[in-house]
């Protein structure tokens, strides 16, 4: 593994506040890479098999669970339109609910729509071990103590779309970094943790006056989580954006530079998180589009100076990947890729009869990801073949992403958290 990128995870994730090593506070874990400290975790289980404790759900999900300091955390919607946005908050030791916090919304003159595959409340929660927050989109940005007293709440506007939201919040360095799309006004703000005081905030312009389609009648949005990295001893927040790659300064929100690419004929479309693999980063398009890989660094436009290949189509992307060594891990659906991030070649692909919304995950030199039927594929990050190490079918629907957290694996599906532990 390259020393300058576990340097830099170690960094972000230490200025992220994290009060434990073992912790998995937010989406993708960390470091919000996929990428888990973890020494030991599970590598087999079934609905009845190294099942540590079950708790039933009531109602379906997509958003991913969060563990820390002796609590596990997702959100959901308590109906179908959203009118009740919720928080849960479960003992990690035996699964019992502790507390749940809901955010009455009122819909104003239409209705806040989703996608029948993506249900309100898609995000996943964020922590730095005392204060957690939950992005409920149209419904605000809420801040909760670990005993579940909200301490402050921030209405940022309506953010409409056809296919809902699905973007996580980030904390780093005292501050919550959101990007606040899809709809018809987008931008990536940072909000104190301490207040939700608005610190900066930096508006996406977006092609065509509706929130759903660009100016040529195709889909457009942006749901992927924003993340932060280091670059040349300089920190910066990458978000995937519908028609481009932009870097954000931490400190004020000043556009770094950007690269585009990312739209094709099909829409302007970002569902996953970019992956980095020592100075290079990797985005994919969804909706089959585009994948593009680049070296960062720059200022400005940086589309000719630092793009290294641009695929212009790829296969549907929604869950994120990870880089292990000098290669990515990405889930499609229905494949699982190894690429080359320098050239955006295959190393491999191995197709499998399912579809992957989750997103990859690291731990204990393992790779894990799970796909929408429930079932959680195990393989080892190999460069030269697939190497499958297990299957393991819990038998529920799940668009989740797993949680690693001491030596235990948390998995939310359509009608239960589970924890495994062997």
């Amino acid at each position: 593994m390259n020393l300058r990128v576990w340097a830099c995870w170690a960094v972000v994730a230490m200025s992220a506040g994290v009060s434990r090593a073992d912790d998995w506070p937010a989406f993708r874990g960390p470091s919000g890479n996929g990428v888990s400290a973890e020494k030991s975790a599970p590598t087999e289980w079934s609905a009845s098999k190294n099942v540590k404790w079950k708790t039933p759900l009531p109602s379906e999900g997509n958003g991913s669970p969060i563990v820390s300091n002796g609590r596990v955390f997702l959100t959901l919607s308590e109906d179908e339109e959203g009118k009740h946005r919720s928080l849960y908050c479960f003992d990690r030791k035996d699964g019992k609910k502790l507390w749940s916090k809901t955010v009455d919304y009122r819909f104003g003159k239409d209705e806040d729509t989703t996608h029948t595959t993506n249900p309100h409340c898609s995000g996943t929660p964020a922590t730095d071990g005392k204060i957690v927050v939950a992005w409920h989109n149209s419904a605000g940005l809420v801040a909760y103590d670990f005993e579940g007293k909200e301490l402050w709440k921030r209405d940022l506007g309506e953010f409409r779309h056809i296919w809902g939201h699905g973007s996580s919040p980030v904390i780093h360095d005292g501050k919550i970094i959101l990007n606040t799309g899809p709809g018809k006004r987008v931008f990536v703000t940072a909000l104190a943790l301490a207040d939700g005081k608005t610190l900066w905030e930096t508006e996406e312009p977006t092609q065509g006056p509706d929130p759903s389609t660009n100016e040529n009648g195709k889909y457009k949005g942006s749901w992927s989580t924003p993340m932060v990295v280091k670059v040349g001893g300089q920190e910066e927040i990458l978000c995937l954006m519908p028609t481009r790659l932009v870097a954000y300064s931490p400190a004020d929100g000043k556009i770094l530079w950007w690269c585009e690419g990312n739209r094709f004929e099909k829409g302007d479309l970002a569902y996953a998180s970019p992956v980095v693999v020592g100075d290079v980063c990797v985005t994919n398009a969804g909706f089959g589009g585009p994948g593009v890989g680049l070296k960062l660094g720059g200022t400005g436009d940086v589309t000719k100076s630092q793009q290294l290949w641009r695929n212009p189509t790829s296969p549907q992307s929604i869950g994120s990947g990870v880089a292990v060594g000098d290669h990515l891990y990405i889930p499609y659906e229905g494949f699982i890729d190894c690429i080359d991030p320098k050239t955006g070649k295959a190393a491999w692909r191995q197709r499998l009869m399912s579809a992957f919304w989750g997103s990859v995950v690291s731990a204990a030199g393992r790779l894990y990801v799970t796909d929408q039927k429930g079932t959680t594929v195990v393989f080892k990050p190999n460069p030269d073949k697939f190497e499958l190490v297990a299957k393991n079918e819990l038998g529920e629907k799940s668009n989740s992403t797993p949680a690693v957290s001491e030596g235990q694996i948390f998995i939310r599906t359509f009608k239960s958290l589970y924890c495994i532990g062997e």
